[in-house]
């Protein structure tokens, strides 16, 4: 029964961040214009609408389309679909490590299905502290980043092996 409660947070905690996703895709596809700019907190962050048809900050935007779709759409699903299939199979990961991947996977799925029905991916939010800025993006993307931070955070917590004992 555990077992079974795990695998339905596994599978909620995913499609919380996939609906988290694309509920806000779809808010910026309807009410916003292309190039309008809304500036909030401050203007320290602003939404506005793109389509970005590459990956993380456009790389791969001028790719030829065989090589972009097989770099940002088969090799993203197989890598999706192990990272999942991952989650369910081993019982004993680390739950800060789970959660992580959770995000990611929910993250990638999100950004993966504008991907396959628009052909590109829609960012909207962007970032400005004075001299810090971030490009624009979007909720999978802090999905993403999110679950990263969540793994990196395991990895520190994790009991190291003491290397005195490895001679």
């Amino acid at each position: 029964m555990r077992n079974i409660i795990r695998i339905l947070l596994i599978i909620l905690t995913v499609s919380v961040n996939i609906g988290c996703d694309q509920v806000s895709k779809n808010i910026v596809r309807d009410k916003i214009a292309y190039g309008e700019r809304i500036r909030l907190l401050d203007s320290h962050l602003t939404v506005t609408k793109v389509e970005n048809t590459g990956a993380f900050l456009s790389l791969g935007e001028s790719l030829p389309p065989l090589l972009k779709n097989l770099l940002l759409l088969i090799m993203p699903v197989l890598a999706l679909i192990v990272g999942f299939w991952y989650l369910l199979i081993r019982f004993n990961t680390p739950r800060l490590f789970v959660i992580g991947a959770c995000f990611i996977i929910g993250g990638g799925i999100g950004n993966l299905i504008d991907r396959m029905a628009y052909g590109s991916v829609m960012d909207f939010l962007h970032i400005s502290f004075g001299i810090v800025q971030t490009g624009i993006f979007n909720m999978a993307d802090v999905s993403v980043m999110v679950g990263a931070g969540f793994i990196l955070l395991n990895s520190f917590l994790k009991p190291q092996k003491d290397d005195s004992q490895l001679v």
